[in-house]
């Protein structure tokens, strides 16, 4: 049986747990097209209390994408020419999460935090290519 996709998610990094959820945000225009495009990814530092939620927001612009499915895949956000994550992947969240402790977010800081992901990109996305480490034989 499938996930539910709103149910969050459960990782483990560095002995702390915290559940983790994907959504995507759109306004839709008169005409019916989807406008400012937002994947927020959400972690909650767990058991529930020990910490605020991390909120890492990826806002559409120019020479970055948030589709919200076909052509693309739901929960890729990047740069066209450029670092892509796919925010559905657990090592991708891992990933994300790394970077902003790295920039100084504490998971036991008890308010929730709003970072821009589009920071963490690069760095998260270098730490994926890394762990995939080389291509066959």
């Amino acid at each position: 049986m499938p996930r539910h996709p709103k149910k969050p998610r459960r990782l483990v990094a560095d002995g702390r747990a915290y559940l983790w959820t994907l959504r995507h945000s759109h306004c839709v225009m008169d005409s019916g097209r989807s406008a400012d495009c937002r994947e927020t990814l959400t972690l909650y530092p767990q058991p529930a209390g020990t910490g605020g939620p991390l909120r890492i927001v990826f806002v559409e612009g120019p020479g970055r994408y948030v589709p919200g499915g076909f052509p693309m895949g739901s929960g890729d956000v990047g740069y066209v020419r450029g670092g892509s994550l796919n925010l559905h992947e657990p090592g991708a969240v891992r990933a994300l999460l790394d970077a902003a402790s790295a920039r100084g977010w504490q998971p036991g800081e008890r308010r929730a935090v709003e970072v821009d992901g589009w920071p963490l990109l690069e760095a998260a996305a270098a730490s994926r290519a890394g762990d995939a480490g080389p291509a066959g034989p």
